[in-house]
């Protein structure tokens, strides 16, 4: 089946390399025999695969087509071969996995170590993808599911489950403010902060209630990565924010988290998703079923 697939597979690396040399050195041969092949099977579909561009490659019409059913003869194989692995007991597969940041340092990791547990030939991939770019992974069949923390838009994609997720202030253990069930806003008022950069969900939260707000925040630092706005407030008597999923079980010594006033900052979704109409293959379907339960059990 693989050798079958292989000259397809040629065309799926050069798409997404961007450039042919790329791809040969990706896939361990010439470039200029990978770029034979190309001719030969574009001479044998009459119409151009790729636009070659000065600095690489781009996909034709006719190109976006052929990749896309590519990528479903693929995802169809990994099906099959999943299914017959399954029959002998020993489930296989490969799960390609799209997500926002959050679920990186703690969710993931305990989700696939559990999954791997029972079905150590699986095999994963994760990648940190922001909602855009995990939509369009999904829609170009490069991710089998996405987790991410902010609306999804693109009508291609299919909601498995959806999770409530309340907004965290993340704080020295010592903080004033740590004794409180509850955080307001205008209680961090009178300290410094330090927020995540404008184009994560949690932060778009922030914003809009600040707009609705007469509370000014002192913004001290602003930080892509949040494993730093997580551990910064150790540091200093600073502020930062995070959702649940994205904080550990385990409270980490010298940091706690406090959930912020719904009344203040309204609770974000975490999606859950898919393909529209995709049927998964049977490892990724698992691992979505599983990490659907652990949602609704630990979460809601």
């Amino acid at each position: 089946m693989a050798r079958q697939l292989t000259p397809l597979v040629y065309i799926d690396v050069i798409a997404r390399a961007g450039s042919i040399r790329k791809a040969a050195e990706t896939l361990a041969i010439n470039s200029t025999a990978l770029n034979r092949r190309v001719l030969a099977l574009e001479e044998e579909l009459g119409v151009p695969i790729f636009e070659r561009l000065p600095r690489g490659v781009r996909l034709s019409t006719a190109g976006e087509l052929l990749v896309a059913h590519i990528r479903s003869q693929m995802s169809e194989a990994e099906k099959l071969q999943g299914q017959i692995a399954d029959l002998s007991g020993e489930r296989r597969g490969h799960v390609s996995i799209a997500c926002s940041q959050a679920l990186l340092p703690y969710f993931l990791p305990e989700q696939i170590s559990r999954y791997r547990a029972r079905h150590p030939a699986v095999t994963f991939a994760v990648n940190l993808r922001d909602r855009a770019a995990a939509e369009k992974a999904l829609v170009e069949m490069l991710a089998d599911i996405a987790l991410v923390f902010e609306p999804v838009r693109v009508r291609e994609v299919q909601v498995l489950y959806t999770v409530r997720m309340p907004v965290h202030a993340v704080m020295a253990a010592d903080h004033p403010l740590s004794g409180q069930e509850t955080i307001r806003l205008r209680d961090l008022a009178g300290f410094p902060v330090a927020l995540p950069a404008p184009q994560f969900g949690v932060r778009h939260l922030i914003d809009l209630a600040l707009q609705r707000s007469s509370v000014t925040l002192r913004t001290a630092i602003e930080a892509d990565s949040f494993e730093f706005l997580r551990r910064y407030p150790r540091h200093e008597k600073m502020v930062s924010f995070q959702i649940p999923v994205g904080l550990p079980r385990v409270p980490d010594e010298g940091i706690v988290s406090r959930p912020v006033d719904r009344r203040d900052v309204p609770d974000g979704l975490l999606y859950l998703c898919q393909l529209r109409g995709r049927t998964l293959p049977v490892a990724a379907a698992k691992f979505a079923a599983q990490v659907e339960q652990v949602l609704e059990t630990d979460f809601t």
